[in-house]
């Protein structure tokens, strides 16, 4: 895990080494361990290295191969690189590391982009064939590991985080509108190629990249839908627990210490059972997010179900006065808007990792192909429904409210079924508060009330979150635990594992009123009970909605919604804001996700754009 970045003049000037360091300092949290620069004219790489994979200067990068002909930069990790050493040698090929980076670039060597096919991990790297004169490089399936390019005619730069591009003064950063507009109103980013920087694009998950001539082309090597029509689905609970065995078995190597991030919920709890009971490493280390009894987000209860079985669980208590504290740090760090506090608590986890851990486990991706998200009820109604089979709709829906007693499920499932520009309309005046020009100008243009919310089947809503609702995260994972020095895994994204269980009938994600049947079926007798049958949905969350009322943050958000700055964004009717903001303080409405927004995007602007036209 590291942080790679480069600069590649099309039009043929030299690259600066000074500007390569630049970028470097600029994320040298990815990489405190060692660091390397790469230029032969008019091509540039950098590098900041976390050492995971043979801790010796063998895994030093920029990494050069066949005589120097070859040279890449690799952030990620490649989990089965040893069985494709082993291939390799039978091809020939002679090993002078043990590092999965000198396999990565032989593998492209020999195989070319179809190299990428065989990898199973997670990935962004760029390789300069100097002999053919071509830039090759390539992402990862899901979009796990980052990568972020600014192009136009004469140069094109890229780098791991969005700062680093920043810190060539290469372009006057400007806010992207429509992406502003899809945050506010459906709580969504990263969904597209673009970012909220109008100039700062990300390569989209799946694709690679060719620069030669001065040309710079994409092209998208891995299908999920044309994946899953070939994936042989599982035949029962044994299959699906020997292939989630598999992914994390693969994701146990490393040459430092590996902790799992416990929320208390299903999907981290079947990661840290499986590890302990499956594989005997009682020594595991487990870090959690813990509040006062009642909070909401408090997981103490299912947490604590391991504490006879583990002796090495670390807890963080994060507080309105802690994140009053982190939020200048928090905001550079993520350095674009997060629509939630949620990743604050697995921010201040990773923290609490940091030192004890270089690797940890965690369970993103589970609820986008197990269909964990309670609005997946409504996907599913919606599925029912539009096939005609309305006598298992009714029985659906009747035990959805005798499990959960909540009318969560019928409203999303009415929401899905509203046209495209009703989807938008209903979210965008939900509460309010944005400027009507501003939603006429972006609502007819947002890729996310037809393509993430238009899904016709419940599979087809898997799918489209994979396309285009994971990757913000994945995201949000990879820099609070980058932040920190430390290399997150998310065993629940093995590509066997996820085109597998994509293709397995919708009765083993949802079945009378329960999701995750499949991986419940499969955890029983692993699985602490109290967990594996607990039915709601939490995850690492904050009590936010009390933070904000606290007397600190009175006086925080005031300051924010009432500044000239705000105002002047074009975004907001702030007569509207004060209003909601009044009437969340008297506990009228609880609104602290919409607070939030307001706040992170007000400081984005004044850390990365503001501050940036200052300079």
């Amino acid at each position: 895990m590291c942080g790679i970045c480069g600069i590649i003049k099309l039009d043929g000037e030299l690259v600066q080494e000074r500007t390569l360091h630049s970028m470097m300092r600029k994320m040298k949290y990815r990489g405190p361990d060692d660091d390397g620069t790469f230029i032969f004219k008019n091509i540039g790489f950098g590098f900041v290295r976390l050492s995971i994979i043979d801790l010796s200067k063998a895994g030093h990068q920029p990494f050069q191969g066949e005589n120097g002909r070859f040279t890449i930069v690799f952030n990620g990790e490649i989990y089965n690189y040893i069985e494709l050493r082993k291939e390799l040698e039978t091809k020939g090929f002679v090993f002078t590391t043990q590092t999965d980076t000198e396999v990565l670039l032989k593998s492209y060597i020999y195989w070319g982009r179809d190299c990428l096919d065989k990898l199973n991990g997670m990935f962004a790297f760029v390789i300069y064939d100097k002999e053919a004169d071509i830039i090759f490089g390539a992402r990862d399936r899901y979009g796990i590991k980052p990568f972020y390019y600014y192009c136009d005619s004469r140069q094109f730069i890229f780098a791991s985080e969005i700062p680093s591009i920043l810190e060539t003064k290469c372009v006057i950063p400007c806010p992207n509108n429509q992406i502003v507009f899809d945050y506010l109103t459906f709580n969504r980013t990263d969904q597209t190629k673009n970012t909220f920087f109008e100039e700062i694009k990300r390569l989209q998950h799946g694709y690679f990249f060719t620069i030669k001539n001065g040309e710079f082309k994409t092209e998208k090597w891995y299908d999920l839908r044309e994946r899953v029509k070939l994936a042989v689905p599982f035949c029962d609970e044994y299959e699906y627990k020997m292939c989630l065995k598999s992914s994390i078995e693969l994701r146990l190597r490393s040459d430092v210490p590996i902790g799992v991030c416990l929320s208390g919920g299903l999907d981290s709890s079947s990661i840290t059972s499986v590890v302990v009971k499956e594989y005997g490493k009682k020594d595991l280390n487990t870090f959690s997010a813990v509040y006062k009894k009642g909070d909401r987000g408090d997981e103490s209860e299912y947490i604590n179900e391991y504490k006879n079985i583990l002796k090495k669980m670390f807890f963080t208590h994060p507080t309105a006065e802690s994140l009053l504290q982190d939020i200048p740090d928090y905001v550079r760090i993520h350095a674009e808007p997060i629509p939630s506090l949620g990743p604050y608590a697995q921010y201040k986890v990773m923290q609490a990792a940091k030192g004890n851990v270089v690797v940890t486990l965690d369970g993103q991706g589970a609820d986008e192909e197990l269909a964990g998200y309670h609005y997946f009820y409504g996907f599913y109604f919606k599925d029912l429904f539009c096939s005609g089979r309305f006598g298992t709709l009714i029985d659906e829906m009747r035990a959805y409210w005798g499990i959960h007693h909540s009318i969560y499920a019928y409203k999303t499932f009415l929401y899905f079924l509203l046209p495209k520009y009703l989807r938008t309309s209903v979210r965008a005046n939900e509460y309010g508060y944005m400027r009507k020009e501003f939603i006429r100008q972006y609502s007819r243009r947002n890729s996310i009330a037809g393509n993430l919310y238009g899904s016709s089947s419940l599979n087809d809503a898997l799918l489209d979150h994979f396309e285009y609702k994971l990757e913000h995260l994945l995201k949000w994972d990879d820099r609070n635990s980058m932040a920190n020095s430390i290399e997150s895994r998310v065993p629940f994204l093995d590509y066997r594992l996820v085109e597998r269980t994509l293709a397995t009938k919708t009765s083993e994600k949802i079945s009378n009123g329960v999701t995750k049947n499949i991986l419940r079926k499969a955890m029983q007798g692993i699985l602490p009970e109290k967990i594996r049958t607990r039915m709601d949905k939490v995850g690492f969350e904050t009590p936010q909605d009390e933070w904000f009322r606290t007397p600190i943050f009175q006086k925080y958000i005031r300051a924010i919604i009432d500044s000239e700055s705000f105002g002047d964004r074009g975004y907001f009717d702030v007569q509207k804001v004060h209003e909601l903001y009044r009437n969340h303080l008297e506990g009228k409405i609880s609104i602290s996700k919409e607070i939030w927004k307001w706040i992170h995007l007000e400081l984005w602007f004044r850390e990365f754009i503001d501050d940036k036209k200052m300079e």
